[in-house]
């Protein structure tokens, strides 16, 4: 089978993907820092970069037949700072720019690269259509970090190489992210509806995100840029009952949380979660991609919670 090279391959998709590639029967090669950290197995290896000093494992581009670009910091972490904006922004060029110089300088059989973006390339909501690719970035923070992000990978196609960008949403996983941080205070009984809860929310099930992704290498056909969401986006108070439901039964109290208050805690990033981000999957499914887990009920029911 052919081989895979992975960045941000530790990471919560990174991980699932892995998993998965190596089921499929696939070689695996993830770049990271400190390739002695993990154990190597036989279809499984880890190679070193150093993004500073744009270095790269020769050889790992030389056996790879495929790029998936997961790099680059976790957006909600941390509060928005200027200094945590730009390692936002830099943790995915500076990651591209070392890959585009690989490919340009390390003679290489890659045919693919698929890049992870976000839907935060969209703005807000003001039309009751939903987003689709061709919409062009949001002005704010978030929106040009995306467009930055795909534009520093999009060098690839130079060297005829398939570039597949997916723009994905919300992730639902049991390994943690997004829903961990919905589940905080479900602990103690209370469903935390932020703002009016009236904003769409654009998620996807890591399982479908997964598959997306191989979909991507396994599909010539397949280039540019496709929204990863599933087809049936919910309200956050929706997603916030739902989940809530889930885990507690009746036994919840829901309070919605103050907009004012989201900002104070928040700040800029208060943008993200307030903001309604309706995002249409049309383009992968008319090309032929099929969603395992297409409504938020089977999705939270698949999920040990």
């Amino acid at each position: 089978m052919a081989t895979v090279l992975i960045t941000g391959g530790t990471g919560l998709i990174g991980r699932a993907l892995t998993k998965e590639l190596l089921n499929r029967n696939y070689d695996v090669i993830i770049l990271t820092r400190d390739p002695g950290k993990y154990s190597t197995g036989s279809r499984l290896c880890y190679a070193k970069w150093n993004i500073e000093e744009q270095t790269i494992d020769k050889d790992a581009i030389a056996k790879a037949d495929h790029i998936i670009h997961l790099a680059g910091e976790n957006v909600g972490e941390k509060r928005w700072t200027e200094k945590r904006k730009k390692q936002i922004v830099e943790s995915r060029t500076q990651t591209s720019a070392l890959l585009v110089k690989a490919l340009k300088e390390i003679p290489n059989n890659i045919k693919t690269v698929v890049t992870a973006s976000g839907i935060g390339w969209y703005g807000e909501q003001k039309r009751p259509e939903p987003f689709v690719e061709t919409d062009p970035p949001a002005e704010d923070f978030l929106g040009q970090a995306c467009k930055q992000w795909e534009n520093s990978i999009a060098p690839v196609e130079t060297f005829e190489k398939r570039l597949v960008k997916l723009r994905t949403g919300i992730v639902l996983s049991n390994e943690g992210g997004a829903l961990d941080e919905f589940k905080k205070y479900l602990r103690f009984g209370i469903a935390a509806i932020l703002g009016n809860g009236k904003q769409v929310v654009s998620w996807i099930h890591i399982d479908d995100l997964v598959r997306m992704y191989i979909y991507a290498l396994e599909n010539g056909s397949l280039h540019g840029v496709y929204n990863a969401v599933a087809p049936h986006p919910v309200t956050n108070k929706t997603f916030v009952l739902e989940l809530a439901k889930k885990i507690k039964g009746r036994f919840f109290v829901p309070i919605y949380v103050p907009s004012f208050v989201l900002k104070m805690v928040l700040g800029e990033m208060s943008i993200e979660v307030l903001k309604s981000a309706n995002v249409s999957c049309e383009k992968i499914k008319q090309a032929g991609f099929t969603f395992q887990f297409p409504g938020l009920k089977a999705a939270l029911q698949n999920m040990h919670l």
